[in-house]
């Protein structure tokens, strides 16, 4: 499978698309002023202990307090509270933890108020950006990820990632973190380590020490909310997250993150260097590798498919429903294996538009019904061959008996929506239009507008091929009949992208001339 990302900069935001064989499947906005992001590590001051929600809402610098439920404060807390606190007195002079003596952990089925107090402060990590009215969600389980491994402080946990299935390197990996591991840290060994030499985990770890150190000196003698880390910009984080061999090329607009994206490669996979282009061309990079074109058809309501078939999504504040409809696929041939292969290529699709649009939370498939037991079974197999690329958690039930299947999905930023309807040209959004028996009379009109403040004016009408036909139709067509008026020859040229009443005049220069 081939990768391509392409990155378009603009002043006020960065566009990042992921196409795999050239099809799109990912794409992301990080806005330029953002304040924080998924990863990012705050010291916040408890605002509030709701025991009710066993939860706690704590201020970190957000126009709505961010929601920390006791499950997310990790069985460590003690521990945290108690470094964050002696970091800000001073009293804990190094960052490593060699001499800090870990406190007990708390209980699993506690309550938030046995543990904090109000106004307390406390070090978080952004687990969820705010969605719909929701705040930001924080976790007090800190990680420091990087491109092999994870840091984990506090804890002596070393974890190796499931998804590398040979027991010899899983063993090998284990002992090697466990050599170069910092006392009181735990380590999670990602799935691109695999095959890795202890130097470059013991390079990364170095780095990632580094960022553990820069929090602690920011923690003396600050206040709450600060921002003491901040994850890497979404280009970085998403070339150190799906990076591998696979990827083909990366194409960069800007010059300035263009050296940025080339540094950082540098520094993760050097000898893949070579795959980071500048986009010099005129043409916009979205439009110059299709991936417009491939957001116009792939966002909306409807999904349609080589096929024919065609996927119906609606969003409720509960849960994602997804409506499979066979088109006019189902006619020929033998009907159970027709609807089994639309089923088939409505679960690829199915996988894109999650992973594309970030769907979240619980999505409910209703699929075309089938009869044989197999089909079933292939079409469980297939929607987890698709959804194994998805980097998200998720869980895929079998189908139920109503033929309904359930998927759910991590959600850790808004759903990204993008509206492809565009306002009508010809009665701009007003659902009415001039009577077209009068579009030849709006257009002399304009006509003797200009002439009159621009006499020698060569003029270059625009319209739609009809009206074109119509304009020079006959020996005194309406063409000549403006020759003779204004002694000036108005070329006429066929737009068919036009609308039918639609029409612009440019000059010689090839600008148009605007009438308001």
């Amino acid at each position: 499978m081939e990768k391509e990302l392409i990155i378009n900069s603009t002043p006020t935001d960065v566009e990042i698309a992921l196409l795999e064989d050239s099809k799109l499947v990912e794409i992301h906005y990080q806005k330029t002023n953002t304040n924080f992001t998924v990863g990012d590590i705050f010291l916040g001051r408890i605002k509030k202990l709701m025991p009710g929600l066993n939860a706690a809402f704590v201020d970190i610098g957000h126009k709505k307090d961010a929601f920390l439920h006791y499950t997310d404060l990790g069985p460590r807390l003690k521990s945290l509270l108690k470094f964050t606190q002696c970091s800000i007195d001073g009293t804990q002079n190094s960052p490593l933890l060699d001499n800090f003596k870990i406190e007990a952990d708390i209980l699993k089925t506690g309550k938030v108020d046995q543990v904090l107090d109000k106004r307390q402060n406390i070090l978080v990590q952004v687990l969820k950006e705010p969605i719909s009215t929701k705040g930001p969600r924080l976790s007090c389980e800190i990680t420091i990820p990087g491109r092999y491994i994870v840091l984990t402080p506090f804890n002596e946990m070393v974890a190796v990632s499931k998804k590398i299935g040979n027991e010899d390197e899983r063993e090998r990996l284990r002992k090697l973190v466990e050599s170069i591991r910092p006392k009181n840290f735990g380590i999670i060994v990602r799935t691109a380590a695999e095959g890795k030499k202890v130097a470059d985990l013991h390079e990364e770890l170095n780095g990632m020490m580094q960022k553990w150190e820069q929090i602690h000196s920011q923690l003396h003698k600050s206040e709450a909310p600060l921002k003491l880390l901040s994850e890497l910009d979404k280009a970085s984080s998403i070339l150190r997250d799906v990076l591998n061999d696979s990827f083909n090329k990366i194409v960069v607009n800007d010059k300035e993150l263009f050296t940025n994206v080339k540094d950082y490669m540098g520094t993760i996979a050097p000898a893949q260097m070579k795959i980071v282009k500048q986009h010099r061309s005129g043409r916009p990079i979205f439009e110059a590798y299709g991936v417009n074109r491939q957001i116009k058809s792939s966002f909306g309501k409807t999904a349609t498919m080589p096929s024919g078939a065609y996927l119906v999504i609606e969003h409720t504040e509960a849960m994602h429903v997804i409506d499979v409809n066979s088109g006019h696929k189902v006619s020929h041939g033998d009907q159970a294996d027709a609807i089994l292969a639309v089923n088939m290529e409505s679960a690829e699709e199915i996988s894109r538009q999650l992973r594309l649009r970030d769907i979240g939370g619980i999505i409910i498939i209703d699929f075309i019904d089938m009869r044989v037991p197999d089909h079933k079974k292939a079409l469980i197999q297939k929607m987890r061959d698709c959804m194994r690329t998805d980097r998200a958690q998720h869980t895929i039930l079998p189908l139920s008996k109503f033929g309904l299947m359930q998927i759910t999905r991590q959600r850790v930023r808004p759903e990204v929506k993008i509206n492809t309807a565009e306002i009508c040209p010809s009665c701009k959004g007003s659902g009415k239009v001039t009577p077209s028996i009068l579009l030849t009379d709006d257009i002399q009109r304009d006509l003797e507008f200009i002439m009159q403040s621009r006499p020698n004016a060569r003029l270059t009408l625009k319209v739609h091929p009809y009206v074109a036909s119509y304009l020079q139709q006959g020996w005194i067509n309406q063409q000549m009949k403006w020759y003779f008026k204004f002694f000036q020859w108005v070329k006429i040229n066929s737009e068919p992208e036009y609308q039918l009443t639609e029409y612009t005049f440019y000059d010689h220069n090839d600008d148009e001339v605007r009438l308001n």
